[in-house]
C-alpha cells in the first residue's frame, strides 16, 4: 500500500485488543424499541413476529461469523458468545462490536417482509452494543443464567401487567399501581385466580427466551454437516449443558 505523509494520523487509533483465552460475550439492544415496537403495532404482551424475527437476525450472525457457538435472545435484546480461541479482527473490541450491531440490523431489515407483511418499516431501527470478557465457565454459564432469569422476571410482570389491561379493563397507570411492590407468587395468583392462567403453561419461547446453537445432522446422503437450531428450554440448570456438552466444547483449561 503506499505510504503519504498524512499516514501518521494512523498512530491515533485506540489499540483495543481484548484479552486472549477468554470467552468474549457481545450483547446487542434495542435502542428506543418501546417506542418503536409501538408504533409497528407488535402485540402485547409478546409478539411471535417479532421474536421470530429476531432469531431470524441472530441467525444470519451465527451463519456469517462462524467463531460465534451460541447466543442467546429475548425482547430486544441477543448475546453471541465467541470462541475462546477467536482471532476475528485481532480480538479488536471495536471492529467485533460494530460487526456483530451491523450484521444484525441488516438481516433485521432485510427479512422485515418475511415476518410482518402487512407492517410496513416506518423507520431504521438499530442496536447498541457491548463486549464482556468471562474467563470461566461458571462465570459463561452465570451471565446466561442472569439473562434468563430477567427474561422471566420482565415477561411474568408484562403477563401479568397486559391481562390487567386488556382483560381486567385496568388503565396502564391502574396496573401499573395494582403490580406495585407485588411478589412474583403475587402475579402468579392474580393470573391464575382472576383470569385462569396459569403461568407455567404459557409458551416457554416467552417465558425462557430464544437459545442459538450448532447442531451435528446426517443429511440424505448420510454426510455429517452443522445447522443452526433454536431452541426455548431452561438455560440455568445442567441439563443444557450436559446434553450439548459436544457442541458447546466448554472448559477452563
Amino acid at each position: 500500500m503506499a505510504k503519504s505523509k498524512f499516514e501518521y494520523v494512523r498512530t491515533f487509533e485506540l489499540e483495543d485488543k481484548l484479552l486472549k483465552n477468554v470467552w468474549m460475550v457481545v450483547r446487542i439492544d434495542g435502542k428506543g424499541f418501546h417506542a418503536f415496537s409501538q408504533e409497528h403495532n407488535f402485540m402485547k404482551p409478546n409478539d411471535s413476529r417479532a421474536l421470530d424475527l429476531m432469531n431470524c437476525a441472530a441467525e444470519g450472525v451465527l451463519s456469517e461469523l462462524q467463531d460465534v457457538f451460541l447466543a442467546y435472545g429475548q425482547s430486544d435484546e441477543f448475546s453471541f458468545v465467541f470462541k475462546r480461541s477467536s482471532t476475528l479482527f485481532g480480538r479488536r473490541s471495536s471492529k467485533i462490536i460494530s460487526t456483530v450491531c451491523s450484521v444484525f440490523t441488516a438481516h433485521y431489515v432485510f427479512r422485515w417482509a418475511d415476518y410482518f407483511p402487512t407492517q410496513p418499516l416506518l423507520h431504521p431501527p438499530s442496536f447498541d452494543g457491548r463486549v464482556v470478557l468471562y474467563p470461566t465457565v461458571r462465570d459463561l454459564r452465570n451471565y446466561f443464567s442472569w439473562r434468563q432469569a430477567d427474561c422471566h422476571i420482565n415477561n411474568l410482570y408484562n403477563t401479568c401487567f397486559w391481562e390487567l389491561v386488556q382483560t381486567g379493563g385496568l388503565t396502564t397507570a391502574e396496573a401499573e399501581k395494582r403490580l406495585s411492590k407485588t411478589l412474583s407468587a403475587d402475579k402468579n395468583e392474580i393470573l391464575f385466580s382472576e383470569f385462569g392462567i396459569n403461568y407455567n403453561e404459557t409458551p416457554e419461547r416467552f417465558r425462557k427466551g430464544s437459545t442459538l446453537i450448532r447442531k451435528d445432522v446426517v443429511d440424505d446422503s448420510q454426510r455429517k454437516r452443522k445447522v443452526i437450531r433454536v431452541l426455548s428450554c431452561d438455560i440455568i440448570g445442567d441439563t443444557f449443558w450436559k446434553d450439548n456438552a459436544a457442541a458447546l466444547s466448554l472448559s477452563d483449561g
